[in-house]
C-alpha cells in the first residue's frame, strides 16, 4: 500500500513514536507505567497504547493544512489520562482548523465529545464502518430502505 501511495504521489502518515506499556490498562483508567519509544522499535513484550508527541505534532500539522479531515478511531486509549495525549492533540487541531471535520465511529465520537471538542466538529457519526463505506461510495442499507419507499 505504501509503494502504491508513493507511485500516485499520495502522502501516508504513520506514527514515528509511540507510548507503550507491557499491558492494556485494567481498569481502563489504571495508572500504568509507560515508555516513549520509536514506533518501529516496539519490542514483543510491549504494546502501543497512544501516539507519541512527535507523531501528535505531525498529525496536528497535517490537520491544519487539510481542507477535509475524516477521523475514524482515537489515537490511543483516550479513557486513560496517561494514554490520551495523542487523541487530545489531534482533536484540538481539528477543533481549531477551518477544514471540514468528519468524525466516524463510536469511540471517535466518544473521544471528541468526552474531551470537549465535539461542538467544534462539522459532523459526528457513531457509525464508523458505515461512514467509511459511505465514503467508498457503497450503498448503505438504511438509505436504500428509505429510497425504496
Amino acid at each position: 500500500m505504501l509503494k502504491k501511495a508513493e507511485e500516485k504521489g499520495v502522502k501516508i502518515l504513520l506514527p514515528v513514536d509511540t507510548i507503550a506499556a507491557d499491558h492494556f490498562p485494567d481498569p481502563i483508567d489504571e495508572d500504568i507505567e509507560t515508555v516513549l519509544i520509536d514506533s518501529d522499535d516496539i519490542p514483543d513484550n510491549l504494546e502501543g497504547l497512544d501516539i507519541g508527541p512527535k507523531t501528535a505534532a505531525l498529525y496536528a500539522q497535517a490537520v491544519k493544512e487539510a481542507k477535509t479531515v475524516v477521523w475514524n478511531g482515537p489515537m490511543g486509549v483516550f479513557e486513560n489520562p496517561k494514554l490520551n495525549k495523542g487523541t487530545i492533540e489531534v482533536a484540538k487541531a481539528m477543533a481549531e482548523t477551518d477544514a471540514v471535520t468528519i468524525i466516524g465511529g463510536g469511540d471517535s465520537a466518544a473521544a471528541v465529545n468526552t474531551l470537549g471538542f465535539g461542538s467544534k466538529m462539522t459532523h459526528i457519526s457513531t457509525g464508523g464502518g458505515a461512514s467509511l463505506e459511505f465514503l467508498e461510495g457503497k450503498a448503505l442499507p438504511g438509505i436504500e430502505a428509505v429510497n425504496d419507499k
